[in-house]
């Protein structure tokens, strides 16, 4: 009798599941932009993501042609940068809250955040919980007076 009782709970169980629909994931349609919309967007300084073909990440600000920051390039090793513009005044080191994400194997666990004085900040995705990754450059600031930078 109990055979009976767990065999039509887990066939109700299984029948359950298979009846749930699955989310409507039809594309909508965008309006195009226009030639305004998209020339605001190109002179637009404050912040550029990277599109699909670049490295993810943000610039925040605008560097000064002549400047440091000017030569960078999002996903730039922290090693390269190091070599192109000199070593940072400070560096704070933290971690994400994906650093507590069970089975996380990301490069992303924690952030490297490293200051030049009169340019800005620079953060760096600083490897998984496990030591591994690479510190790839995923932001820029630019800001002169070094208020981006949050001391660890």
């Amino acid at each position: 009798m109990n055979k009976n009782i767990v065999l039509a709970a887990a066939i109700l169980a299984i029948a359950g599941c298979a009846n749930t629909k699955a989310p409507d994931h039809t594309a909508t349609a965008v309006a195009p932009a226009t030639q305004t919309q998209t020339q605001a967007a190109a002179q637009s300084p404050t912040t550029s993501k990277a599109n699909q073909d670049k490295p993810i990440g943000e610039i925040l600000g605008s560097p000064a042609a002549n400047s440091r920051f000017a030569r960078l390039k999002l996903g730039m090793a922290m090693s390269e940068v190091s070599a192109l513009i000199g070593a940072p005044d400070d560096l704070s080191r933290y971690e994400t809250g994906k650093r507590w994400i069970p089975f996380y194997l990301g490069n992303d666990a924690q952030r490297l955040e490293v200051l030049y004085k009169n340019e800005g900040c620079l953060t760096y995705s600083g490897g998984n919980v496990f030591g591994g990754g690479s510190n790839e450059l995923i932001r820029i600031a630019v800001d002169l007076k070094g208020a981006c930078f949050k001391q660890g």
